[in-house]
């Protein structure tokens, strides 16, 4: 993966480092997911009469009109399946691990909003929590006791974060923590990594140089602020780092008097409950998160050590503001999306299924004589269709986008939603089954075969 400054290799040999469990395949209880898993054996019925009866009718009509008030009818370009071709789907309802469109038709989820529910969705927890929070008010532009109550939950939880500061999605922390980095240091050159993505701020959206690989700062010594990178790469598709490259580069940025930054917001509390850097026992300066830590609800955080947070306004003299900033919804779903996470035996869970599902799906392409590679963590993985190994983003645009495409839309078919690019992760929740992950496996056996 190449740097905006200097190259450095980011990747790990595929089947990716897995965390093996004993656990049943049954997830842990709770009242809503118990009673969604009869739902959904009930509801798993004649696949080939889903597929006869599939129609985006509906969804067809809604986006054309939906392109006439906003530009290419959606508000984030992803949504317009333009990486995979074919009809964007407009969706009516979700609960648990399914999500249902305005055609009727239905499917197991494995975007999970881009991340946030990992509980899964609508949960009924939440909701109750949430309708109890809307009596008081929705947003207040003042501080609320419960930004106390998730700042100490994420405080606890992550190894970085001494203090943190909430806003409103994960583009706006990573915003403010380049704004803080350059205003600790008081340098002003930030390295990034082609393949990872930070939002759509500007200096985030700078193409990074190629070149040989390097773990070396040469062309800029005492000019970086902070080097930024998400641990585990998601928005290139899944992409673990190397056994040693985050250690290096933790070394590397210490000796530099460089910030380390973490871009927290797709992984952290998905890949252990303190996030990648737990997982990886690697700790940065600075952190930013969102997604898992709003519930489903518009967030983002960032935070670090205590003597660089101080720089913030109003402690000192980094300003950053946000009216919805803390809102009272966002800090409920937050904190019971955590309580949950928190209960013994999750994170084992989502490693037990995800892996079969990741396993299950490339055993089903191999059998079919496709090219493929792809790993998890827990409940975040990936594949690409290519040989591999897949070390970078390089590497990962060699995969067979014109497969992945036709593969996506016959899986829509078959009722299985993945993410629609073949460079964005997948994420498995806690809600989904042991039903869930089969009929997925087969559906991709039979798609499989058809390409």
């Amino acid at each position: 993966m190449a740097a905006g400054v200097a190259g450095v290799g980011l990747g790990l040999s595929w089947p990716s480092k897995l965390a093996r469990s004993p656990n049943s395949i049954l997830p842990p209880s709770s009242p809503s997911s118990r009673s969604f898993r009869r739902r959904v054996v009930k509801m798993a019925v004649s696949v080939d009469e889903r597929k006869k009866n599939f129609t985006l009718q509906k969804s067809e009509e809604a986006f054309n009109a939906a392109k006439e008030l906003m530009p290419g009818g959606v508000n984030s370009p992803v949504r317009a399946f333009k990486s995979v071709g074919g009809q964007p789907i407009v969706f009516d309802s979700v609960k648990g691990s399914h999500m249902w469109d305005i055609d009727g038709n239905e499917y197991i989820d494995y975007v999970g909003s881009w991340g946030p529910a990992i509980i899964g969705h609508a949960d009924d927890e939440v909701l109750a929590a949430l309708a109890e929070a809307m009596k008081k008010g929705t947003s207040f532009g003042a501080p609320c006791l419960l930004e106390n109550v998730l700042a100490e939950m994420v405080i606890s939880a992550v190894p970085s974060i001494e203090m943190v500061r909430f806003v409103n999605s994960g583009t706006e922390a990573c915003m403010g923590v380049l704004r803080l980095a350059r205003a600790f240091t008081g340098r002003e050159k930030i390295i990034k990594f082609e393949g990872c993505y930070h939002g759509h701020a500007d200096p985030f959206l700078v193409k990074a140089g190629s070149g040989v690989a390097t773990l070396g700062l040469p062309d800029s010594p005492g000019e970086i602020a902070a080097v930024i990178l998400e641990p585990v790469v998601g928005n290139s598709g899944f992409i673990p780092p190397k056994p040693g490259f985050l250690e290096d580069l933790r070394r590397i940025t210490k000796e530099n008097d460089t910030l380390l930054i973490f871009d927290e917001v797709m992984t952290g509390f998905r890949l252990s409950y303190g996030g990648a850097q737990e997982y990886f026992g690697i700790t940065p300066d600075l952190t930013t998160l969102g997604k898992i830590i709003g519930g489903g609800l518009p967030v983002g955080a960032y935070g670090g050590r205590r003597d660089i947070m101080e720089m913030v306004a109003p402690a000192g003299p980094m300003y950053q503001a946000g009216t919805l900033s803390g809102n009272p919804l966002a800090m409920t779903a937050g904190i019971h999306t955590l309580k949950r996470l928190k209960q013994p035996g999750n994170y084992q869970y989502l490693d037990k299924i995800t892996s079969e599902l990741v396993q299950g799906i490339i055993d089903a392409a191999k059998r079919a004589g496709h090219a493929i590679c792809g790993g998890s963590i827990y409940g975040m993985f990936g594949f690409f269709f290519t040989e591999g190994p897949v070390y970078e983003f390089a590497d990962a645009k060699k995969s067979d986008t014109a497969k992945f495409a036709k593969f996506f839309r016959g899986m829509l078919e078959e009722g299985v939603y993945f993410a629609p690019s073949q460079f964005e992760a997948g994420f498995t929740s806690l809600a989904h089954t042991s039903e869930d992950i089969q009929q997925t496996i087969e559906a991709a056996e039979k798609v499989l075969q058809q390409l």
